[in-house]
């Protein structure tokens, strides 16, 4: 169970004939004391033999997810690996980058025990990066900001160091480092479609599985600057030399009251379109090919918002509506507040329903359409999803994460969220995860399918617009145009505006 690798030899603990590797660092340095707010430090060559058994510390966050309460540091690169013990090789690899609306989150919430038991041909890896402004803050434009020129967008670059050490170390576990694919929800998505579009990191992987998130969870760099300088403001700082000299907890409790996902549910500190590492453009690069040799697989759920709003209470909902509606569709042209009003009055149900609809579309649903059509016309592959199995909660439906549960074989999670579905559904959609992952197309024969029937997932393309609808008790393959997913004259021009 002792596997060596380039920074050291690492021992895993095994049980079920699973073995766990846990809190492995992926860095050479730590990004502590002056590496705060610097480039990821590569791994040096070591000699030492250590106990991997325990998760390494979860990035500095405010209260408010699981891994919040688990002990925080800044000293948090690390990443845990998971595999069955039964001497296979080149295995293919799944790599889980985590969501939390960038801010929040960690590995320790998602154990991978239960996949890779039912999975056993694959190997799954799951990885930290910095959360909020110590992992995307914008400093180049301080006094002395010109020595952190990758501070608005370090949480994504410590995303591929992971990648990184996978690439180099992973066959000494038994997975293949050519047959890597990156996997995540939300901001872990949307991670999942930044990388790509950063210059180098393409050799680390083959394949993309973004469970609603897309490169539009971003922000420009006036928006970064200006988030910058509210946070600064409020911690009484005005360069970097100061504002290194704040402890961590400090700068994340004093964003979290500003802007914090559980008190105010604004997200401020997400990666920057900066020209360096992202381009100005995302949707421009995919239609040009930027990832054309790269595999997706992505998707959304019918009523994503839903698990946001239906958390908040009605009366939050609507004055964070007012607030959101004030600051974020002020940025749309007449014509374009005309199509969104004419789209809003056209839906059914009350405010609350229609609201939560709406933001639905402007968040998740839009953007993820558009990435299938602008990943097609750059020549890439997308198998699009539509996830519509419902919550037996009835003010969250088939909101946003609910399948995250599904995919780890978390049966808590499920529980707590009353989204404990139809097991042979459960273990298809698994399957087919790992099938793309494996092969690159996450179509099921008979004889591998969890209820014995053949599951074709047609390619999506810009004119039959097939998309895979994971429909509690038929899964099947349908045109957009009979689901209307998303409102091509109302709603899809809403991807062109980050509204996070």
């Amino acid at each position: 169970m002792a596997v060596k690798c380039v920074n050291g030899t690492f021992v895993g603990k095994k049980t079920e004939n699973i073995i766990a590797y846990k809190g492995i660092p992926f860095v050479g340095k730590q990004p502590v004391g002056e590496l705060r707010w610097k480039a990821p430090v590569e791994v040096v060559p070591n000699d030492g033999v250590y106990e991997a058994f325990y998760y390494g510390k979860t990035s500095w966050q405010a209260e408010g997810s699981p891994a919040s309460f688990y002990v925080q540091g800044e000293d948090c690169l690390y990443l845990n690996i998971w595999k069955a013990d039964d001497g296979g090789t080149k295995k293919p690899v799944m790599v889980w980058i985590h969501g939390g609306a960038f801010e929040t989150g960690g590995p320790i919430e998602y154990d991978s025990h239960n996949l890779v038991k039912e999975n056993p041909e694959v190997i799954v890896v799951v990885v930290a990066y910095r959360l909020g402004a110590l992992g995307f803050l914008h400093l180049s434009h301080l006094s002395d900001g010109a020595d952190y020129p990758d501070a608005q967008n370090i949480g994504l670059l410590d995303s591929v160091a992971s990648l990184k050490w996978v690439h180099e170390n992973i066959a000494n576990f038994g997975g293949d480092p050519d047959n890597v694919t990156i996997f995540g929800e939300s901001a872990g998505a949307g991670i999942c479609t930044m990388i790509p579009l950063i210059k180098g990191s393409q050799k680390y992987f083959k394949r993309v599985i973004a469970e609603s998130g897309a490169p539009s969870q971003t922000q420009s760099t006036e928006e970064a600057i200006a988030c910058t300088n509210e946070i600064i403001e409020a911690l009484g700082r005005k360069t970097v030399a100061e504002l290194l000299k704040v402890d961590a907890e400090k700068i994340t409790n004093t964003v979290a009251d500003l802007f914090g996902l559980f008190k105010t549910f604004q997200v401020r500190t997400i990666p920057e379109r900066d020209g360096k590492i992202l381009p100005p453009d995302p949707w421009a690069a995919y239609a040009n090919g930027a990832a054309k040799d790269i595999a997706f697989l992505h998707g959304c759920n019918k009523d994503e918002m839903n698990t946001f709003s239906g958390l908040m209470g009605e009366e939050f909902w609507k004055a964070w509506v007012y607030s959101r509606e004030n600051k974020r569709f002020a940025q749309l042209s007449d014509k374009e507040k005309a199509l969104l009003e004419s789209y809003y009055n056209g839906l059914e149900g009350g405010e609350f329903e229609r609201t939560s609809n709406l933001f639905s579309q402007s968040w998740f649903i839009a953007p993820q359409i558009r990435l299938s059509e602008e990943q097609t016309k750059g020549g890439g592959k997308s198998y699009t999803y539509y996830f519509t199995a419902e919550s037996k909660l009835p003010m969250i439906k088939s909101g946003h994460a609910i399948e995250v549960a599904i995919i780890f074989d978390n049966k808590e999670d499920a529980a707590a969220a009353e989204a404990d579905f139809d097991e042979n559904f459960c273990k298809t959609m698994r399957k087919m995860w790992v099938q793309f992952a494996k092969t690159g197309d996450p179509s099921l024969s008979a004889d591998i399918s969890p209820d014995g029937k053949a599951k074709v997932w047609p390619l999506y393309d810009t004119e039959n617009k097939q998309v895979m609808v994971f429909d509690e008790f038929n899964i099947h393959a349908e045109k957009e145009s009979a689901l209307k997913i998303v409102d091509w004259d109302k709603t899809y021009f809403l991807s062109n505006y980050s509204f996070l």
